[in-house]
């Protein structure tokens, strides 16, 4: 192998040529005729072989600068710098290491051609960008939810933004006011937004605020505006007794009851529950009170459960208290005593007692029924029949008789009914028709108006009618009259009389009949008379 072989006298640099003109020898770096080319070995192989780095940059930008000329052997690869150069070597990568020639071989004239430049690969598709790492905004609305004397209670919203990746969670931090040594109130980020510091010491004031973190890191804080002061903040004891609970609550035998009362105060209420001034059976009742309500639990009511119970709560000397009615029903026993009092024609008397059990509930009413002997079926002849007797009519003559009475209450029927001893049997009577004597009445009455005349106004040309009601026996005689003189047969007037109502038609009325009309009715036993005035003015 000879070192005399230069890259100069394998390739000389001609006009023309793309490698010289296109990137031109940067500074620092030995051009091809300064820098002799090693010749390839079994130890060292020529460096266009090695692939580029997988960082490198695309085709068009140069991967690596050469190495200095001072370290020769190509086996040995620079780092890939971080960015490409803005003006590559004069020699481009893909263009393989000169081969040595023979001492004997001629180098080419100066003025023949340059030999063809060898073809360049395809360049490498562009890697896609990495997306920025961009860390989530900060949260929104931090807020104070409740301050104790040991804690505080937070919340907040999510941010606007979450960055260029999931939300992690949150971190809270805090410190003493006048320090900037923030620490974390938890250790892991959370997803809740909701968060209460614990541990905190009272009476002192504390600065707080939230980040929001993803896999870039976290947000910038947002911080409350003014430091908490961690204090217990009292509130008188009030209980809120729902509205359903205010009037009696009632429920069947073996019904759960399962009642929620929700209260209020700080510091945390002592909650008392009694009934009838006595503490309750834990046996049959049971009770659990948490930070704002108390739960009053019955697994199967039983009406030894029925009566009023107190819940009281105090708070260092104040408090308040409430009471619940609760009453537990189930369907009434059966009527007491029912018997058949009478039987007449085809009806039936019959009497009863209240039941013995009203089932722990005020009685609304009894269901009576009936069944013939002939079917045997029951048939409802009364419902809700408020009172503990009844007479039951519209009974078959000749057929057979029995009665049965049922209790009912707000949970519904009694199981039993009260049943007749003995049947009701209707049986056939012969009856003799007496036709009421109707004495005769005196229907005889002078005449008497009982709508009298009212005055008119009309309009010349109209026609008009003049009205009254007048009453009688025998029939009154009706007389007109205008201004006292009787109005005869006359094509000008139309009277009229029917079921006592006279009327009196004036057609196409004129000024000249204007005046007093008169209706007067006569009969044997009297006459009577009303009046009007008839006003009629001319056309506009």
């Amino acid at each position: 192998m000879t070192g005399k072989t230069t890259a100069s006298k394998g390739h000389p640099a001609q006009k023309g040529h793309p490698a010289s003109k296109g990137h031109p020898t940067p500074k620092g770096h030995p051009s091809p005729k300064e820098e002799p080319t090693p010749a390839p070995s079994a130890e060292h192989p020529p460096a266009a072989e090695h692939p580029p780095a997988a960082e490198h940059p695309p085709a068009e930008h140069p991967p690596a600068e050469h190495p200095p000329a001072e370290h020769p052997p190509a086996a040995e690869h620079p780092p890939a710098p971080e960015h490409a150069p803005e003006h590559p070597p004069a020699v481009p990568v893909d263009e393989p290491a000169a081969t040595p020639k023979a001492e004997g071989t001629p180098a080419p004239e100066e003025g023949s051609p340059a030999p063809p430049a060898e073809p360049h690969p395809p360049a490498a598709e562009p890697e896609p960008e990495k997306p920025k790492a961009e860390p989530p905004s900060p949260p929104l609305s931090l807020a104070v939810e409740e301050v104790s004397e040991n804690s505080v209670t937070l919340t907040w919203k999510t941010p606007e933004h979450t960055g260029s990746s999931v939300l992690d969670g949150f971190v809270v931090e805090f410190c003493k006011n006048g320090s900037t040594d923030w620490k974390a109130a938890n250790q892991e980020p959370f997803l809740s937004m909701r968060y209460t510091i614990h541990n905190l010491a009272a009476g002192e004031k504390f600065h707080i605020r939230v980040k929001a973190v993803n896999a870039h890191g976290a947000s910038v804080p947002a911080t409350l505006e003014q430091p908490v002061v961690v204090r217990e903040i009292l509130q008188r004891p009030r209980i809120r007794m729902p509205r359903h609970l205010r009037q009696t609550y009632v429920r069947r035998v073996g019904d759960a009851v399962n009642l929620m009362i929700p209260y209020q105060g700080k510091p945390q209420p002592q909650v008392t529950w009694t009934k009838d001034d006595q503490p309750l059976d834990t046996k049959r009742v049971n009770v659990r009170n948490g930070e704002k309500d108390t739960i009053f639990f019955i697994r199967e009511a039983q009406r030894s459960d029925s009566g009023k119970y107190l819940l009281t709560i105090r708070i260092n000397g104040a408090e308040d208290k409430a009471t619940l009615e609760i009453q537990v029903i189930e369907p009434p026993g059966p009527p007491q005593n029912l018997k058949l009092v009478d039987v007449w024609g085809f009806n039936v008397a019959l009497e009863w007692g209240p039941p013995a059990d009203n089932g722990n509930s005020e009685i609304k009413g009894y269901l009576v029924q009936k069944s013939d002997k002939k079917s045997g079926k029951w048939f409802t002849v009364l419902e809700r029949c408020t009172r503990t007797s009844c007479t039951i009519s519209d009974l078959i003559i000749g057929n057979t008789y029995s009665f049965r009475v049922f209790a009912e209450n707000a949970c519904g029927m009694s199981e039993k009914a009260a049943v007749t001893c003995n049947p009701a049997h209707i049986q056939k009577t012969k009856t003799v028709y007496q036709p009421e004597k109707i004495h005769p009445r005196d229907m005889l009455e002078p005449p008497k108006f009982t709508q009298p005349l009212t005055d008119r106004t009309t309009t010349r040309g109209y026609s008009t009618h003049l009205f009254c009601s007048v009453r009688g026996f025998p029939q009154p005689k009706i007389i007109w009259m205008k201004n006292q003189m009787e109005i005869r047969e006359d094509p000008k007037y139309i009277a009229m009389i029917e079921q006592g109502v006279c009327s009196l038609e004036i057609r196409k009325a004129s000024p000249f009949d204007g005046g007093v009309y008169t209706c007067k009715a006569v009969n044997p036993l009297g006459e009577a008379s009303v009046d009007c005035k008839l006003d009629v003015k001319g056309k506009v």
